[in-house]
């Protein structure tokens, strides 16, 4: 039935594509390598070590299995990763964290054509996909050649399991084909459940992002970073990550007189409005430095980990409007007190989790003014809540180790398997 499902995916796409167009016009994503969107690209010559693909989305999941790799680089089995991103900024990344060690690739438009060209580049023994990033064609091309597909880090929030459940009866085949699924938490795994696993193939192994967070007092670069922006080290200064539109306004307003600021807007395209609700401020893109208000934007990508390791305190975006938040954790594993709005329902279980630990303060904006102006004058409150934020997180480590032995064991077997077979097809 591959053949109808390309068939809608076409007719949605042409519907779509208006739409489509404009926002990666916005975007600036219209010049994507569409050649390797559709499955073409040099073969990934192999060994006899089996091999896993490791696929994920964007540059967060992309972050978050940084960890995973390095345990299946350690694993003594020396299983071949292939990684693979579906943007054009999940691609950089990728490229910038893994390519000195292994082969990256372009993951395709869901197509029956471009997911085979895919897998007879890379001839991966197994499949994991990063959260959620399951699709048809691709688990109905892995079954028929005996690959097994695995979800690690698995998470389905409350919004997409809505749009999911809608179509259940459409989408079930493709959730019964998983081999099995490593949920972070057992709400997630319950929704897996119900959109068609078998519940014998899902369990409870918990998040990666907590095991993707280092735990460092510095990081390299942060130094040059600020030295670079004209940060003025001898004043407090608050690093909002990923911001969304309206909060930048918002932060503006909510920084003691004094104190300076640095945004980081979630999306490249957010960056002119962002600029505007900080007048006065130095933008990163440009190589400004200095400014006379004390106002920064970080406007470009991989960055933002240096520029948390520079801030007293740290305010996580996108959670003070209408989205769903950001992930809270890689500016507490940096030892820095840190500020969460009150929407934060795409990462609910860490928020809660870190919350119930003393390690994180969540409030609405409102209150924005006076949490910041309290934390920025007590030193010791920043400190401990930055102290029970990385106990939290320790306790909460250990979900790659789990992934990667049952990636390696399904990805030995399954190699032992083609052995086998090869080996009777010689001696017919």
């Amino acid at each position: 039935m591959g053949w109808l499902l390309d068939a809608g995916y076409l007719a949605a796409a042409m519907v779509a594509s208006p739409f489509l167009l404009a926002r990666m016009a916005r975007r600036g994503t219209l010049h994507t390598d569409w050649s390797a969107r559709l499955g073409e690209g040099e073969a990934i010559p192999r060994s006899e070590r089996p091999r896993v693909l490791v696929h994920a989305v964007s540059v967060g999941e992309i972050n978050a299995c940084r960890t995973l790799v390095r345990r299946l680089e350690a694993h003594p089995a020396r299983p071949e990763v292939v990684v693979a991103a579906t943007t054009d900024t999940g691609l950089r990344r990728a490229v910038e964290l893994y390519a000195d060690r292994h082969p990256v690739a372009q993951y395709p438009f869901d197509l029956t054509v471009a997911v085979r060209r895919l897998l007879d580049r890379v001839m991966p023994d197994v499949v994991a996909t990063v959260e959620l990033e399951v699709w048809p064609n691709l688990t109905s091309e892995c079954r028929r050649r005996g690959i097994p597909v695995v979800v690690v880090n698995g998470r389905l929030s409350p919004r997409s399991f809505r749009g999911y459940r809608r179509a259940r009866p459409f989408i079930a085949p493709m959730f019964r084909r998983l081999e099995a699924v490593l949920a972070q938490d057992e709400a997630y795994a319950a929704r897996f459940i119900d959109l068609g696993v078998d519940p014998a193939r899902v369990e409870v192994s918990g998040g990666m992002k907590w095991d993707a967070a280092e735990i460092a007092d510095e990081v390299p670069g942060a130094s040059a970073l600020g030295e670079a922006m004209g940060i003025d080290r001898g004043r407090p200064l608050v690093v909002a990550g990923s911001t969304a539109p309206g909060e930048e306004a918002l932060l503006e307003s909510a920084v003691p007189a004094g104190v300076q600021l640095l945004c980081a807007p979630r999306r490249p395209e957010w960056a002119a409005q962002a600029a505007a609700a900080m007048p006065g401020c130095a933008r990163r893109s440009r190589r400004e430095r200095g400014s006379p208000r004390g106002r920064f934007l970080l406007d470009t990508i991989g960055e933002l980990r240096q520029a948390y390791a520079l801030a007293d305190v740290v305010v996580v975006g996108r959670s003070f409007g209408r989205l769903h938040g950001s992930d809270p954790v890689e500016p507490i594993a940096l030892g820095r007190a840190t500020v969460i709005g009150p929407a934060s329902a795409d990462f609910q279980t860490t928020v809660e989790a870190l919350r119930a630990g003393g390690g994180l303060v969540q409030c609405g904006a409102p209150e924005l003014a006076a949490v910041l102006a309290r934390l920025v004058a007590d030193p010791a409150e920043r400190a401990a809540i930055a102290s029970r934020g990385r106990a939290v997180i320790r306790a909460h480590q250990g979900a790659s180790d789990r992934a990667a032995e049952r990636l390696v064991a399904l990805a030995v077997e399954r190699a032992r398997q083609g052995e086998r077979a090869g080996a009777r097809q010689g001696g017919s």
